[in-house]
């Protein structure tokens, strides 16, 4: 845990630092490409530090993470297939949140893998490379269990990464 968890202003300053406009780019190019696999939808939020609210009451990163589901409306996908990676710098937490329709389908602990290499490439400094690489074996996950037809389809949430 970092001096950021109690200083949110800090925890914004992480954000913009390591997740530039040209990482966010990057992100936003892996959403799309993957998209075009599967007919899930997959949201990639990041927050430098906890509301202080939530932090007075204790709240985890999981329940941060389920909050910001629903209010970037993840869950209201036409299939039900919405994901969303949430990312808290100031915890070095990140969690993947599912919809529905995949929950039911990929076990928890498929996704606390993904989530522990993102968190690794992370630790080493490369933003960039384990957001990229987190957002592709999402969308793999996807195209095995909503995989595309080909056709073209609504993009139902924003490829761009949501700086929270």
């Amino acid at each position: 845990m970092s001096i950021a968890r109690y200083f949110p202003l800090i925890g914004h300053w992480s954000v913009r630092r390591h997740f530039p406009a040209a990482v966010l780019d990057a992100i936003q190019r892996a959403i799309a490409a993957g998209e075009r696999t599967h007919q899930g939808q997959v949201c990639f939020a990041i927050e430098g530090a906890l509301p202080l609210h939530d932090l007075a009451r204790g709240r985890t990163p999981r329940a941060r993470a389920h909050e910001v589901f629903a209010h970037l409306r993840v869950w209201d996908t036409e299939h039900n297939s919405g994901v969303l990676i949430y990312v808290l710098l100031a915890e070095h937490a990140i969690e993947i949140v599912a919809d529905r329709g995949i929950a039911a389908r990929v076990a928890q602990g498929e996704w606390q893998a993904l989530c522990d290499r993102m968190r690794d490439r992370f630790a080493g400094g490369d933003h960039e490379r384990g957001a990229v690489e987190g957002v592709s074996a999402v969308s793999a996950i996807l195209a095995l269990h909503f995989p595309g037809d080909g056709s073209a389809k609504a993009n139902e949430l924003p490829d761009r990464p949501v700086l929270l």
